[in-house]
């Protein structure tokens, strides 16, 4: 890894607002935000059980995953046509453009929608349409991973897969979510085994609340490329070295495990020790919108907490985009621009 020259801690936010960077784990109705939310209610002629904004985001306070699902998914219920999917997105687009992302691979469902009676085309066409114009307008690159929900089953999964194969071209590759605890990864072997079949990339959560051996199972059955959190692998240190020496990335959302009480603070993190054990680390927002911030604010409150260095920034940003599905030319193009900034930064 290069050496990047220090800089001084109060220079630091200011540059790790500046730099390039990816983002790899972000569900995009995670970053619906309660103005949008109500704005497509009444688009929508719906409701939202809340009595205003102020009011939905003080109830944003969880003590696990399931709880923050529960509010999560009640949120979806606004979502009714491509445009609503659009406007989701682009909106997050926007945002994380102005935070110098650079490439975003964005996390959606299926299921939670045609759950709703919708077809899985209109989510897929309104969030790819959206990814089209932020390459053409704002010159940020963009592409979907569809999730399986794992509290659901597999033939649920398998279901879900069929129903987005005629729309395959507008995928990169396909994950799981959702509540992890009592869903091992094994639960979907079969339906990730054909999804492999047909060419998709594949990630899979695994170690936010699940145990080490979560993960080994998402790596040796699954044969997932990426492992999204991964933060319990520090437990299992045969783990860490399998995850060193197959450098397979680990997307790290630290505001989201600080809100779910993966960590009592910021401060108690693993993020420094998972650098420092030589595993490709990332940051990412997870669900920004309920999480209390996007990108750059998991960057600066994280690093903050944590007292990380210049070297840190250059490596989990240098990471992002080697994690990434893009392209190995596009890929030297967004480092290299990493390395300008940092070799400018003043």
């Amino acid at each position: 890894m290069r050496k990047v020259k220090p800089v001084p801690p109060e220079r630091l936010p200011a540059l790790l607002r500046r730099m390039p960077k990816a983002e790899l784990h972000m569900h995009i109705e995670g970053s619906l935000e309660p103005e949008l939310m109500f704005a497509l209610a009444a688009r929508n002629g719906l409701t939202v059980p809340y009595a205003d904004v102020a009011t939905l985001r003080r109830a944003y306070v969880f003590n696990n995953l399931q709880e923050f699902l529960d509010i999560y998914h009640a949120g979806t219920l606004v979502l009714r046509t491509e445009q609503d999917f659009y406007d989701m997105a682009w909106a997050y687009l926007q945002r994380v453009a102005a935070d110098q992302v650079l490439h975003t691979e964005i996390f959606f469902d299926t299921q939670t929608h045609t759950g709703h009676g919708l077809s899985a085309d209109v989510v897929i066409n309104g969030l790819h349409r959206a990814c089209t114009d932020a390459q053409a307008q704002l010159g940020l690159s963009a592409s979907l991973i569809l999730c399986f929900l794992r509290h659901l089953s597999e033939v649920e999964a398998f279901e879900a897969l069929e129903q987005a194969l005629p729309l395959r071209d507008k995928l990169v590759g396909v994950g799981l979510a959702s509540s992890e605890l009592g869903h091992p990864p094994e639960k979907f072997a079969r339906v990730f085994a054909r999804a492999r079949s047909l060419g998709f990339r594949l990630v899979a959560h695994a170690g936010e609340e699940g145990p080490p051996a979560y993960l080994w199972s998402a790596l040796d059955v699954l044969k997932v490329e990426r492992i999204d959190h991964g933060v319990q692998a520090l437990r299992d240190p045969a783990l860490v070295a399998r995850l060193v020496h197959d450098q397979i990335p680990l997307t790290v959302c630290p505001l989201s495990n600080l809100k779910l009480k993966v960590f009592p603070t910021l401060a108690r993190h693993k993020l420094g020790r998972m650098l420092d054990a030589g595993l490709v680390a990332t940051v990412n927002s997870d669900d920004p919108a309920y999480f209390g911030g996007y990108l750059n604010e998991n960057f600066t409150q994280t690093f903050a907490a944590l007292g990380l260095t210049a070297q840190h920034a250059y490596q989990l940003a240098h990471n992002s985009f080697a994690a990434s599905f893009i392209d190995a030319s596009s890929m030297r193009v967004f480092q290299d621009r990493l390395t300008e900034v940092f070799e400018t930064f003043a």
